[in-house]
């Protein structure tokens, strides 16, 4: 917290429309950003190696149901090639990324992460959905060093009305799965949707406060933006009587603006779905708003576009080459260098 902010201030914030407030509120988040964090923008090259996926999420454009959907799982060798491209464009990190795909073999994903440690410098992010506590603490064995699980919504309820159990099991617990992944000692890293229909200013504040307690490493934060080939389609309020958080660039950048004031020390990204919704300047506006942080994508260009969660995806007709051109040209144009090194979180 600081002199001009504390979590009573969160409510209000959340439901401020006011420019010249807001305003006041991104000098906050940038400023407190800048002292915690520095200058640099950490580049963590995104690599989108399956989008396989056994669960069926309502929103998301790969969820298993989707059978138009060509699906794809990367081999070891052009995931390699990805990492080396990440060096050679000075990024410190790989962050793997994929649908929730059991056929990603443990030992086989262990593998993965023990060449790429041995070939290259990099960091090595996963973000490969829930897998048991025996697969995540063989990967942090072979060299993983973070792991990414978004919990979506602290809300139970809205939770499960968006995410179905799979084959009738129990709903996941994805807070319980976090605190093992931090005991396993990996960097953790979890986050939102904004604008989640049936989602209330009052069940954002809950989120800011357990993004506090859990003490992450990194939180992404993006707007609920829902595939046409899933099963909720529409951005609008289930019922007339609940104040709807809206899924805007706006509300997006609120929470950002109020995880860097929760959260100083954390690695805030600047989300391609942030850059969906506003094509020119979504980018700069995260990273003019608290965070610290871009993933530009290395995902090979005849798969990317098949990595579709969420419609017309930011970069997905680009190639790595452009991908990584844009995000120079957006740093440049806010006077930020990029990052050296992997950018662990900083703790002060």
């Amino acid at each position: 917290m600081t002199d001009d902010f504390t979590q009573a201030d969160l409510p209000g914030w959340l439901r401020c429309n006011d420019p010249n407030k807001l305003e006041k509120l991104w000098e906050l988040a940038d400023r407190e950003r800048e002292r915690r964090v520095g200058n640099w923008v950490h580049l963590r090259g995104l690599v989108e190696i399956s989008n396989h996926c056994i669960r069926s999420c309502h929103y998301c454009g790969i969820n298993t149901a989707n059978s138009a959907l060509k699906r794809y799982r990367m081999q070891h060798d052009e995931i390699l090639a990805c990492a080396r491209q990440a060096v050679d464009f000075g990024y410190g990190t790989l962050v793997m990324q994929a649908g929730e795909d059991p056929d990603l073999d443990a030992q086989w994903v262990a593998d993965l992460i023990r060449a790429i440690k041995r070939l290259t410098p990099l960091a090595v992010t996963l973000s490969l959905g829930e897998r048991t506590p025996a697969e995540l603490k063989l990967w942090r064995a072979n060299g993983a060093d973070r792991y990414l699980l978004r919990f979506e919504t602290s809300d139970r309820e809205l939770y499960t009305s968006i995410h179905p159990p799979r084959n009738n099991q129990t709903v996941s617990d994805r807070i319980a799965l976090l605190r093992i992944i931090q005991s396993l000692g990996y960097e953790t890293g979890s986050g939102i949707m904004v604008g989640i229909p049936g989602q209330t200013c009052q069940s954002v504040v809950r989120d800011l406060l357990l993004f506090h307690e859990l003490d992450l490493d990194m939180v992404g934060i993006g707007p609920y933006l829902a595939h046409p080939a899933s099963r909720i389609t529409r951005n609008g309020c289930p019922d007339a009587d609940i104040e709807q958080v809206p899924a805007t660039e706006q509300m997006t950048c609120i929470v950002i603006a109020l995880t860097r004031l929760m959260c100083p020390e954390a690695n805030i990204p600047s989300t391609s779905a942030l850059a969906t919704i506003n094509s020119t300047q979504g980018h700069s506006h995260g990273l003019t708003r608290g965070a610290n942080v871009c993933m530009p994508c290395l995902t090979p260009v005849q798969y990317r576009g098949l990595y579709e969660i969420y419609p017309d995806k930011a970069g997905s007709k680009t190639t790595p080459g452009g991908s990584h051109r844009t995000v120079l040209e957006t740093l440049a144009t806010l006077n930020r260098p990029p990052g050296l090194g992997p950018g662990n979180r900083s703790r002060t």
